[in-house]
């Protein structure tokens, strides 16, 4: 009876020993939640830069948008990962769609597509991942109808083909994106 148990144990571990190791475990997040979780730093600093400078800041704030928005996404792009923002009127023509987005926001722009971040799949197991912006109260002083005549003549030469005033509270603006 001993020997029996001893016999079947050792098979057991013996057959143990003869199967296929365990699968390693793969970091099982979703696409939507990774471009989410990535674009999270890019939006907060972004946010940040819409404060209102501060009463003895001497450049205008449409001169320092322009010059620290760019580095913003250059900064979080990085390890295969490419971020920044897009529209369908684009105040910096730097800021034209990748074209995997120019679907995303040709529907966002025209009422037909729902106003959700959506997830795209690139191939090579890249996906691209975008977030539309609506347009809040404070986004009205430089893409609103009715501009600061001050803030209009920034925005005219510091953008000169703009196409981006005229816009509403609530209204789509264009989109934070990121592929990875």
């Amino acid at each position: 009876m001993k020997t029996g148990l001893i016999l079947l144990a050792t098979s057991g571990l013996l057959l143990g020993a003869c199967s296929e190791p365990p699968a390693p475990v793969v970091d099982a997040v979703d696409p939507a939640t990774r471009g989410a979780e990535l674009l999270g730093p890019f939006k907060s600093e972004f946010i940040l830069m819409l404060r209102p400078p501060p009463k003895s800041t001497l450049v205008p704030s449409t001169t320092l948008f322009r010059s620290l928005a760019p580095g913003i996404a250059s900064s979080l792009s990085v390890d295969g990962v490419r971020m920044g923002r897009s529209s369908h009127k684009l105040r910096n023509p730097a800021n034209v769609p990748p074209e995997w987005l120019e679907p995303l926001i040709a529907a966002y722009a025209s009422g037909t597509g729902e106003m959700q971040p959506q997830t795209v799949a690139l191939g090579d197991g890249r996906s691209g991942y975008a977030e539309p912006i609506r347009v809040q109260p404070l986004c009205l002083t430089c893409h609103g109808t009715e501009l600061d005549p001050g803030i209009a003549a920034q925005i005219a030469e510091n953008y000169p083909a703009d196409e981006a005033t005229g816009f509403s509270e609530g209204d789509f603006r264009g989109v934070f994106w990121v592929e990875f």
